[in-house]
Parts: structure tokens; C-alpha cells; sequence
């Protein structure tokens, strides 16, 4: 007791626990992503420049910044892009969405719009598997559109009603094995390497 507090007087630190440490990583990382360089205009010395670990987001950045916050015309303002920028949108969103919430909720949410373009992108990128994958869900997805829209009532309860049942639960597991076997990440990071042009803005 005496010596602990000699110890405060003299103002010796505690060491920060595994947790306090665990915290301020990710309190970092947030505030490292906040403050993340935007490219406007990506360049292939740009491109080259940007570590494999930061290229997805930087290419990201890039494309929302053509296509701006212009919801409403979203997907066609996506379509005047390169076919590497819509097969990297639209894998990207379509993989988001499926971890977060499963097929149900990338088509439940207006990201479902880029279905077919995902299943295309997934073929550019290399991503034969999860372009099979996605082709069964938006079979699936069609013939159970009618009953699904019956959800769509813009409340919670109803969207989480619409699990229930829901055939496109089975393939969420599929795709989340996938994951194990190759990664989407890798492939869009290799397909942006080996296919520069595509992604330049000058």
C-alpha cells in the first residue's frame, strides 16, 4: 500500500492492459482511415506508389469521386466506367454486404442493383467460383422476388422476417467458405496490378 503510493506520487505509470492496447489500435486505425489521402485523379505513378494494403480503399475513394452522391443515377453513372472499375465496384459492395448481412440483405438494400454486374465482375477479377456462386443467387432472387418485396415495408421487423425461410441463407455459408479457399481482395489487388489502364483517371 505504502509503496504503491510512493509509486503514484512519483507518477510511475501503470502498463496498459492487452484490452487499453487492443482499444487504442483501433482508435488509431479509425483515425488513420478518416484522415486517408483521396485521390481525385489516380495516375498509373499514383497507382504504383500505393501499397497492395491501401490500393482497394484508394481505388474505392477514386470511383466515388467520379460518380459523387448522385444516388439516384448510381448504377448508370457506374456503367460509363472501365469494366476493371465495375467489376471492382461492384464485387467490392456485393462483398460487403453479403459478410454484413448475407444475399438477402445485398438484395434487400439498393445494392442489389449491381447483381448482375457482380456476377460479371467476379469473372474479371479471376473470381470463377464466387461468379457461380453469385449467378445461383440471382436465380434464386428472381424466383423469390414477389414474396421477398412483400418485406419491404422500410421497417426493421419486416427485414428481419424475411430471413425466415429465405433460400438464400444456405448460400451465405457457401460463399463465407469460399473466403478459405481464395481471396477477393487478393484477386481485385492482382487484377488492378496487371491491368493499370483501367484504372486511371488523368
Amino acid at each position: 500500500m505504502i509503496l504503491s503510493s510512493i509509486l503514484s506520487f512519483f507518477g510511475c505509470k501503470k502498463e496498459k492492459s492487452e484490452v487499453d492496447l487492443e482499444i487504442e489500435k483501433v482508435l488509431n486505425s479509425v483515425d488513420d482511415w478518416k484522415n486517408r489521402k483521396i485521390h481525385k485523379v489516380l495516375t498509373k505513378e499514383i497507382l504504383d506508389s500505393i501499397p497492395d494494403d491501401e490500393l482497394e480503399q484508394s481505388v474505392f475513394d477514386n470511383i466515388y469521386e467520379i460518380i459523387g452522391d448522385d444516388y439516384e443515377n448510381e448504377l448508370s453513372n457506374i456503367q460509363k466506367l472501365t469494366n476493371g472499375q465495375q467489376g471492382f465496384w461492384s464485387t467490392w459492395i456485393i462483398e460487403g454486404e453479403v459478410n454484413n448481412g448475407g444475399f438477402n440483405q445485398f438484395y434487400f438494400n439498393s445494392s442489389g442493383q449491381y447483381a448482375k454486374m457482380a456476377e460479371i465482375g467476379f469473372k474479371t477479377i479471376g473470381a470463377e467460383k464466387y461468379a457461380k456462386l453469385t449467378s445461383r443467387a440471382n436465380n434464386i432472387y428472381a424466383e423469390n422476388k414477389e414474396r421477398l418485396a412483400e418485406f419491404d415495408d422500410g421497417t426493421m421487423e419486416s427485414f428481419s422476417e424475411s430471413y425466415k425461410d429465405n433460400p438464400l441463407n444456405k448460400l451465405d455459408d457457401e460463399f463465407y467458405e469460399l473466403g478459405d479457399i481464395e481471396s477477393i481482395s487478393d484477386l481485385r489487388i492482382k487484377y488492378i496490378r496487371e491491368h493499370i489502364k483501367e484504372f486511371t483517371t488523368e
